[in-house]
């Protein structure tokens, strides 16, 4: 698959901002000379469980049928503690993407596939370079407070390249897991598990984000309060993700993909030209 099947117009937009900054192409290189990436694999096998064909086979065989089909390389993928729901992707020459205990006892299988899907995105996209800054970035400022008055200014342009690119992959685990289940993951990260958002009313939240928009433009100090809130963030709202998500879905753009990579209507796995029955779900195509 071709990344810019996928790339939504503000990240890239905001790549291009992001790539016009002169001294940025300095900071990456620097970055990686010393050995970021490095660093941080070894730090994922002395602290996590990766995850392998017979290491937790059950979690681990979610991530090959993704790379297949989204045509990527294959990133080492690990199992971290940690209560509070999150999952990201690191690396550019070294890859490797991490769930953590959180979210596998949050989502259902569907769901968290959704959200592989989502951090394989970040690869397919071309990523991964200025993600890895970014999260480099957020580590070391919240270490050392001079290097938080240094890399402030590029932070914050990373931090508003990172959030649009968030949209891209979104767009990414909706055509790899249906819209209603990506929608339903980042809806489950905003209320908690199925036992509280069972009945989750997706377009409603969604319509939460017109609302937003609407209330965040409305006169100057709304626009500087909402402005500052988001300033330093890798993310974009819960309820802006998913209005963007359902709004692609319903876009030429979209069924132009689905024609050119057919897929079941129910379970959204791949299918064969010819195939009568999904050879996965056994649903009539």
């Amino acid at each position: 698959m071709i990344a810019q099947e996928f790339t939504h117009p503000d990240d890239a937009a905001a790549l291009k901002m992001l790539e016009s900054i002169p001294v940025l192409p300095k900071v990456v290189k620097k970055v990686m000379d010393l050995g970021m990436e490095r660093f941080y694999k070894g730090i994922n096998l002395a602290t996590k469980i990766r995850l392998s064909p017979t290491q937790l086979p059950e979690l681990y065989e979610i991530l090959p049928p993704i790379c297949r089909r989204l045509g990527i390389a294959e990133p080492e993928f690990y199992l971290e503690m940690d209560p509070n729901p999150n999952a990201y992707a690191f690396g550019d020459t070294y890859t490797a993407i991490t769930i953590n205990s959180g979210l596998v006892e949050m989502l259902t299988r569907e769901e968290l596939k959704a959200i592989v899907a989502h951090e394989c995105g970040h690869i397919l996209c071309r990523h991964m370079l200025y993600h890895t800054l970014a999260m480099t970035l957020v580590d070391g400022m919240a270490e050392d407070s001079g290097l938080r008055l240094l890399a402030e200014p590029i932070n914050y342009a990373l931090m508003f390249w990172n959030r649009k690119g968030e949209l891209s992959c979104d767009r990414v685990s909706a055509f790899i897991c249906g819209p209603a289940t990506a929608a339903r993951a980042l809806g489950r990260l905003a209320g908690g598990p199925d036992s509280i958002t069972g009945n989750l009313n997706l377009v409603e939240l969604a319509e939460q984000a017109e609302q937003y928009e609407k209330y965040a433009t409305d006169g100057f100090w709304n626009k500087t309060l909402q402005m500052s809130a988001v300033l330093g963030m890798t993310h974009p709202f819960t309820s802006v993700r998913i209005s963007e998500v359902l709004r692609w879905v319903a876009s030429e753009e979209y069924k132009k993909l689905r024609e050119k990579y057919p897929s079941c209507p129910v379970c959204f796995e791949e299918t064969a030209p010819g195939q009568k029955y999904c050879q996965h779900c056994g649903s009539k195509l």
